[in-house]
């Protein structure tokens, strides 16, 4: 497996289509999120020329896993949709802490893609693994991402430190929360 990283900028258009089609794929069609989506493709207001993209490819190039990391210095998933989550603290605005979305590692050519794998754990390792690199490497301290509230077993079953920013809701009949992660070395 290889990850690829980079921005709308740098990575192939080509790449850049599979990440939002990829993204319909899990998103929509497997977890049934309800996003305002065209073609098959999931993009929205945050995929801009300063998102960071992480996208995990099998050795025959197929796309297995995707992240997407913003500086919550601009708009963001969290601040702009979700900042309830956040419970009575404001939601973040540093140049320290980026936001971690639209994660997924599942390979959906295999056989154990129902709609309650959105992880392959392998995938899921070497991603958020690269993921915390890209942080840090950037100088980020802390990541921010609003998630299912399976993510917290993830998160723990990966030995990375998180915890909760606010208590979990219910939105759109999914169970969110807002979710600290350090980055490791910061």
């Amino acid at each position: 497996m290889k990850i690829v990283v980079g921005t709308s900028d740098t990575l192939s258009q080509e790449l850049m289509g599979e990440l939002a089609h990829y993204r319909h794929r899990v998103f929509v069609e497997r977890l049934g999120w309800e996003l305002a989506c065209e073609q098959g493709i999931e993009l929205d207001q945050f995929d801009r020329h300063d998102t960071l993209y992480l996208a995990a490819l099998r050795s025959d190039g197929d796309l297995v896993g995707t992240a997407r990391l913003l500086p919550t210095t601009q708009p963001y998933l969290l601040g702009e949709i979700f900042p309830e989550l956040m419970g009575a603290l404001p939601a973040p605005n540093s140049p320290l802490i980026w936001e971690l979305s639209r994660f997924a590692s599942v390979d959906l050519e295999s056989a154990n893609t129902g709609s309650t794998h959105q992880f392959s754990w392998p995938i899921t390792l070497a991603l958020l693994h690269e993921v915390l690199s890209q942080a840090k490497h950037r100088g980020v301290r802390r990541l921010i991402t609003v998630s299912p509230l399976g993510v917290e077993r993830l998160l723990n079953r990966a030995g990375v430190h998180s915890y909760r920013a606010g208590p979990p809701m219910v939105i759109g009949g999914h169970p969110l929360f807002a979710c600290w992660i350090r980055v490791p070395g910061k």
